[in-house]
């Protein structure tokens, strides 16, 4: 639901912070990669926040935060 909620409107932007937190390994993947696409199909800029390195391999710009600072 959250993620209709998100592109109901087609916004310009999405800032998703930890998405798949609290979901298992497979469903993560799944949300990820419709979260993506609709991103993709809208024009929507996404800011995924995230832990895991797989998620955010499969987008187009990473920024690592280390000790305070992104690089």
């Amino acid at each position: 639901m959250a993620l209709a909620r998100a592109v109901m409107n087609s916004p310009r932007l999405i800032v998703a912070d930890e998405p798949t937190g609290n979901l298992d390994e497979g469903t993560g993947d799944a949300v990820i990669e419709l979260l993506l696409g609709l991103c993709a199909d809208l024009g929507t800029a996404l800011v995924l926040v995230t832990h895991n390195a797989a998620h955010a391999a499969k987008t187009q710009r990473q920024l690592f935060l280390h000790e305070g600072r992104l690089q």
